[in-house]
């Protein structure tokens, strides 16, 4: 199973949790997350691709109740 905490850069990227059979398979979903805000890192890992995401929250709501 691939580690699901990896750091690139020294940026925390998150696996998604996805063993896809090549890039081809990888890329459809590595483009959403890419219009979703999310940074994105492939790695090769036992013949299977594997994507890390991260974003980075630039701003919050506060619920005052």
């Amino acid at each position: 199973m691939a580690e699901k905490i990896r750091f690139f850069d020294g940026k925390k990227f998150l696996w998604d949790g996805e063993e896809y059979d090549g890039k081809e398979k990888a890329g459809p979903v590595e483009k959403k997350y890419i219009e979703n805000g999310f940074e994105v890192q492939i790695c090769s890992e036992n013949e299977k691709v594997l994507l890390y995401t991260r974003r980075v929250v630039t701003e919050a709501e506060v619920d005052q109740n």
